[in-house]
Order: structure tokens, then sequence, then C-alpha cells
């Protein structure tokens, strides 16, 4: 598994307009097509063209793992219809004021980690959608859960000021090794930085050479 570094619109934020599982990728629509398939050969997944809410903030606004995808309710019908009818993923719509759904939700297969703020109704949903149990917990003080871990299968990264007792339970979890570090030369919200599946981890541009190091340890140990 290899760690490359990718930009998006001439910005590091790439978890911000993307979203990724082992075996799709959603982009915006109109997203190059050259940078498309640089992502589909690095992480070896089809590609599809999409928008969520008429924006092109799709890693922000969904969550996805191998089972399946959340989207707000702020979607529109026919974003919902091209999902169900184009992927094999069970896709949800999670009916909350929180709207950026991959700001409170992280999940891999495993489990999911998700803010305090949401309703136990809405876990529900999150469990029954993606298969996962789900954890409600703050992230180093924050709400901002699903921003603050990035976790595939095989490892995760989590805000560099998080507790350890918390790191241990998320873990536990997720069943990953996970590691503090930041992102795109100190953004502590991992997740807007970083495209993970089970074929490779892409980083944001600006990612230095010690953050690098701690996502070397989280991911490929």
């Amino acid at each position: 598994m290899d760690i490359i570094k990718y930009d998006v619109y001439r910005q590091p934020n790439i978890g911000v307009y993307i979203n990724v599982n082992d075996t799709i990728g959603l982009v915006p629509m109109g997203f190059a097509e050259t940078k498309a398939n640089k992502l589909a050969e690095y992480l070896n997944i089809e590609i599809f063209y999409t928008a969520i809410a008429n924006t092109r903030l799709i890693g922000t606004l969904s969550v996805m793992n191998n089972k399946g995808i959340l989207l707000p309710s702020t979607a529109y019908q026919d974003e919902y219809d091209y999902l169900k009818n184009e992927t094999d993923l069970e896709v949800g719509v999670l009916d909350t004021k929180f709207n950026a759904l991959g700001n409170v939700i992280c999940a891999n297969d495993k489990g999911a980690i998700v803010s305090p703020a949401l309703s136990k109704e809405d876990c529900k949903i999150i469990s029954d959608v993606m298969d996962v149990e789900v954890l409600q917990k703050k992230i180093a003080g924050s709400h901002l859960s699903g921003v603050s871990v990035k976790a595939n299968n095989t490892g995760g990264v989590i805000h560099p000021e998080a507790e350890e007792k918390d790191i241990e339970i998320i873990a536990d979890l997720l069943s990953v090794n996970i590691e503090q570090t930041s992102i795109n030369g100190g953004v502590p919200y991992v997740t807007s930085g970083i495209l993970a599946n089970n074929h490779c981890i892409i980083v944001g541009s600006m990612t230095s050479g010690s953050e690098i190091m701690n996502l070397t340890r989280a991911f490929l140990n």
C-alpha cells in the first residue's frame, strides 16, 4: 500500500470533495478526467461523477464504507436515485440538522465513531445502512468526530489532541491501529486531507514529512 500526495482544485483539502471505498470513488461533476483517472489507478476503483445537495462537497456531506453510503436530507432525489441505481451499496438518508455527515461520522467496515450530537434514531440508521456497530464519542473535546478520525480496515489516524483513553476505545471499535497526526502541514481535522481505502492512502499535497511518517505507522505497519 502506498501513500501518495494529490490535490483538488489546486488545494490540498481532498477529503472535502471526494469519497471513496474499495471499489468506487465519488467525484464532483466536471472533475478533470485526467485527475479522475489517476485516482482510479491509485485506489483501484471505478469513478462515478455526482453532486450531493447540488454541491461539490461530496466528502463533507456523505459517509461511505464498503457496505453503504449515507446522504444528508438535503441531497436531491436524482442524486439518491443515481447512487442507488449505479452502485451496489445500501443507500440511506440521515434526516438531521447536521447535514455535513462527513464531519460527524467516521466509519470503516467494522465500526462507526459518531458525534454525540446525533440522535439514537440517527445511530440506528447509521448502523443499519453501513452494517457496523456505532459508538458516540467526542474527540479532542469536539463534536466533529467524523472529521477528527480517518480509518480504513487496516489502520487509522486521529486528531493530535485526542486523549489516549479515547484512542484505545476507538481503535478497539474500528479494530485497527490508530496514530495521532495532523495533515497538510498542521491541520488537526485529518479527514479533510485524506482519501483512504484498503489499496492506497492519498493525502493532500501540503502534507509534511513527519505527517507522512505518522501515516506510515498508522496504515502500513
